[in-house]
């Protein structure tokens, strides 16, 4: 396929529609915008994943760049995936790229390569655990959110079924490469504690602002 692109601003959305794949012209605030819209936001969380874990403690070892690898490899499935998205029933073509098990199935496999490095859980994990990690956990609820309204646009039969298992199966993925990235860089996870108590009411800031009026 050759790509052209001579024009950042076409001028063509200044009414406040889009052209899907094919041609035809819809709101952009349509489900299927959104739907798509949500892929790309994700891709481009995991594009700042990638740009963190270039600077973490384990950049340089086998695992961190082979998880950099599936994340790169995900980057373009997930551009792949909003080509599908933003393809109307009436505008498929032939040679169109489709997610399908394949793909869903790759997920799974990666998955297992991480399981075995990670201890058991026996809390939930909370957003954390280093910057890359984090960012990680931003990426998987990035991900859900996206699943959740292409699981409306397939409710609609407006999308095939295989997108929002591929994005379900994503976000399980992004979950254990979070954990793992969270061990990896001497972090560790954050766990959340049934019950736990408050931290008790401090003075020092109120009085280290009081002995310096130019903090204020």
């Amino acid at each position: 396929m050759s790509i052209r692109i001579n024009r950042v601003y076409t001028r063509t959305g200044d009414d406040g529609q889009t052209g899907l794949v094919g041609g035809t012209r819809v709101a952009k605030n349509d489900l299927r915008i959104h739907s798509y819209g949500e892929v790309d936001e994700l891709n481009s969380v995991i594009g700042v994943v990638r740009a963190l874990l270039a600077e973490a403690p384990c950049a340089g070892s086998e695992a961190g760049a082979r998880i950099d690898e599936v994340l790169g490899f995900i980057q373009q499935e997930l551009f792949d995936l909003g080509s599908e998205l933003a393809t109307p029933a009436k505008s498929e073509y032939q040679g169109m790229i489709r997610i399908g098990d394949a793909n869903v199935a790759r997920l799974e496999a990666w998955i297992d390569e991480l399981i075995p490095d990670l201890p058991e859980l026996k809390s939930f994990v909370l957003p954390g655990g280093g910057s890359a990690a984090a960012m990680l956990h931003v990426a998987r609820t990035v991900c859900r959110r996206a699943e959740r309204t292409t699981t409306t646009l397939v409710q609609r039969g407006e999308a095939a079924a295989e997108p929002v298992r591929y994005l379900n199966r994503l976000s399980d993925l992004l979950f254990v490469q979070s954990r793992w990235i969270a061990l990896a860089t001497g972090h560790g996870e954050v766990l959340w504690q049934h019950g736990l108590e408050p931290p008790p009411p401090g003075r020092r800031f109120a009085s280290r602002r009081a002995s310096d009026p130019e903090k204020d």
